[in-house]
């Protein structure tokens, strides 16, 4: 059943807060520490839907996972270790965990079944299978492009040069996660540079592993094969797409002053906070410092007016996650504000482009969809009251929640059960810092 809730205008939302731990570090810290000889202890693991899913599926293929005084231990197999899984590897709604676990069962002499809920069943997989195919992965029925999939893994990969069409991290990722099965070197060369956690945690984990930026804005990222990881300790900083949210109600609720503590500054992931400074955004970088190999910074919030920004597709891969409630925050500013080259996000849980859209409109703001751009007239306020449809999309949600707490009228969601898959804690935080629900 369905769990609708609204969001009611607030003003002065103030306190320190903690969001849960990145996501996309997450689900990398489970995957290699299942690949990697020995014990890995992670501190900070969001325990999202999302990533208890791949926690699940690193499990069914031998690894073991354990609690231990506040920290996940993984204990792995070592690279090409895993066993085959007795039934179905089952991801629920996260793709992350699905196409990088692809990369991982390639390189092991397994036969698995890939399923998920009926949103990861309609996402596309081929832009992950066509390089994974190269390399020596059988897909059971090679007419498939979508969950369920039925795949055969190898333990002889062939190393591969693989040029992206797509700048997508998840791809790059399945690609070097098989590489490390597969002998020599293995390289993924990006048409834009994306989030480059993998590369981050594969060398912190003892890979080897290049990084090269071409003239042209390339970037070529080759793993060397036949790899042995060894066990390691992570601590996971905060997730920056969840803080968007606290970010983005700060700004727009009158009189706010917020801080929010540990939150990373990945340069591959800070694009919102770049967009939100040109609009105008109050928002400043307390004790810049590292924190398990990835930078992270305290972020005090204050609220203030918003200018409409144009926003080039070349930072879409920086800020992916972020751009339903960017165009929340693009609501509330005064002038036009053009979201460029937003194809990837027809494809995510939801069609985000449509969604954002129509959720606007819904709550009273001039919206325009132009090929693959979002334009917003921002007026400096946003008159609410509407009913948005999320499509059991949990970024939907909660951007529109966090419209409401600073818009005239109240603005309810359809759904809120699917927030679970990535910010469980989303609604007793934002209540935390003083915002209402009902």
């Amino acid at each position: 059943m369905s769990q609708p809730l609204s969001a009611v205008p607030t003003r002065a939302l103030a306190g320190t807060i903690r969001v849960p731990g990145d996501k996309s570090i997450s689900h990398r810290a489970l995957i290699l520490g299942a690949l990697a000889s020995g014990r890995t202890r992670i501190t900070g693991l969001l325990e999202s839907e999302d990533v208890l899913a791949t926690a699940r599926a690193v499990v069914a293929l031998g690894a073991q996972i354990r609690r231990v005084n506040g920290s996940v231990e993984v204990t792995g197999q070592g690279v090409g270790g895993l066993q085959a899984p007795m039934d179905d590897l089952d991801f629920g709604n996260s793709g992350t965990g699905s196409r990088l676990m692809l990369g991982v069962v390639a390189g092991h002499d397994m036969v698995a079944r890939f399923t998920g809920d009926a949103s990861l069943c309609r996402r596309p997989m081929a832009r992950v299978l066509k390089p994974l195919q190269r390399m020596g992965l059988a897909v059971g029925d090679d007419t498939r492009t979508t969950l369920p999939l039925t795949i055969r893994g190898t333990p002889d990969l062939v190393p591969i040069v693989y040029q992206s069409p797509i700048a997508s991290a998840q791809v790059k990722s399945a690609v070097l996660l098989a590489g490390l099965h597969a002998p020599g070197r293995t390289t993924v060369i990006e048409p834009i540079p994306t989030r480059d956690h993998t590369e981050r945690m594969l060398t912190y984990f003892g890979a080897e592993i290049s990084v090269k930026d071409e003239d042209d804005g390339r970037r070529a990222v080759t793993v060397r094969g036949d790899a042995e990881l060894g066990g390691a300790s992570i601590a996971i900083p905060g997730d920056p797409s969840s803080a968007a949210f606290a970010i983005a109600a700060a700004l727009i609720c009158e009189g706010s002053d917020i801080v929010l503590e540990g939150v990373l500054m990945n340069p591959t992931r800070a694009g919102f906070i770049e967009t939100v400074r040109e609009m105008g955004g109050d928002v400043e970088l307390l004790d810049l410092r590292l924190e398990g190999g990835e930078p992270a910074a305290d972020l005090r919030v204050r609220a203030g007016a918003l200018s409409g920004v144009d926003v080039p597709p070349g930072r879409a891969p920086s800020m992916i996650d972020e751009y339903p409630v960017l165009a929340v925050l693009a609501a509330f500013a005064e002038g036009e504000t053009r979201l460029r080259g937003l194809a990837e996000l027809r494809v995510k849980e939801s069609d985000r482009l449509a969604a954002s859209a129509a959720g606007l409109v819904d709550c009273g703001v001039e919206t325009a969809i132009e090929g693959d751009d979002l334009i917003v007239m921002g007026k400096g306020s946003v008159p609410g009251g509407g009913v948005v449809e999320t499509h059991m999309d949990h970024r939907i949600a909660m951007a529109f929640l966090t419209l409401g707490l600073g818009a005239g009228q109240p603005v309810t969601v359809d759904d809120v059960g699917m927030i679970a898959t990535s910010f469980p804690a989303f609604v007793p935080l934002m209540t935390k810092l003083g915002a209402q629900f009902r």
